[in-house]
C-alpha cells in the first residue's frame, strides 16, 4: 500500500469511529439528542428527621453543588435553574456516624461516616428514563479522630462516589 492509500484509510477509519457512536463524550456521557439543559434542584438534607442521623450545616448545599459541577465539567450541557430538560432532584434522608469495630476494652476502633440520598430523575423528552433511586456510600475513620478532623476527605470521597453513580445511571447508563 502507498501512503496515500494508508491515509485514506486512518482518516476513513477516524471519521466513522467518531460518527458511529452518536452523541457520545469522552467522559462515558452519553447525551440523548436534543438534550442541552440539566436542572439540579436543592438537595435538602433531612437526616435530622431520622434517629440516628445528625444535622450537617451546608451539606445539602456542599452536596448539590458536587451534582451540578460533575455533570457540568463531564458533558457540554447547560445548568439551568429551572424548566430543565434533564431534572436531578432528592433529599439527604441519612448522615450517620456508627462504630464499625471494637477493641479489647469494649471502645470504638473505628467509626464508620455514611450518607444517603433519595434522588429522583425525570427526563422531560423521554419519560421512559425517569426513576427514583436510594444512593449511600460511606467512610470510615480511626476512632480516635472526630467527624470534624476527617469532613473535608470523607465528604469528597462519599459525594465523589454518589455523584459518579448518579451520573452513570442517568447519563453513562452504564
Amino acid at each position: 500500500m502507498t501512503w496515500n492509500r494508508i491515509a485514506i484509510l486512518v482518516v476513513f477509519i477516524l471519521v466513522f469511529a467518531t460518527q458511529s457512536c452518536g452523541i457520545y463524550s469522552f467522559t462515558g456521557a452519553s447525551i440523548p439528542p436534543g438534550v442541552t439543559t440539566f436542572q439540579v434542584n436543592f438537595f435538602e438534607n433531612q437526616a435530622g428527621n431520622r434517629p440516628g442521623s445528625t444535622v450537617e450545616p451546608g451539606l445539602d448545599n456542599d452536596f448539590t453543588n458536587a451534582l451540578q459541577d460533575l455533570i457540568m465539567n463531564q458533558t457540554n450541557l447547560n445548568l439551568v435553574s429551572q424548566d430543565g430538560q434533564l431534572i436531578y432532584e432528592g433529599e439527604i434522608t441519612e448522615y450517620s456516624v456508627t462504630p464499625m469495630s471494637a477493641t479489647s476494652q469494649n471502645t470504638a476502633a473505628q467509626n464508620r461516616l455514611k450518607m444517603t440520598v433519595d434522588f429522583r430523575f425525570f427526563n422531560i423528552q423521554k419519560e421512559e428514563d425517569d426513576f427514583n433511586k436510594k444512593y449511600s456510600f460511606f467512610y470510615d475513620f480511626p476512632a480516635e479522630l472526630q467527624v470534624y478532623d476527617v469532613i473535608d476527605s470523607a465528604h469528597k470521597e462519599i459525594f465523589d462516589r454518589i455523584t459518579q453513580d448518579i451520573f452513570n445511571d442517568t447519563l453513562a447508563k452504564w
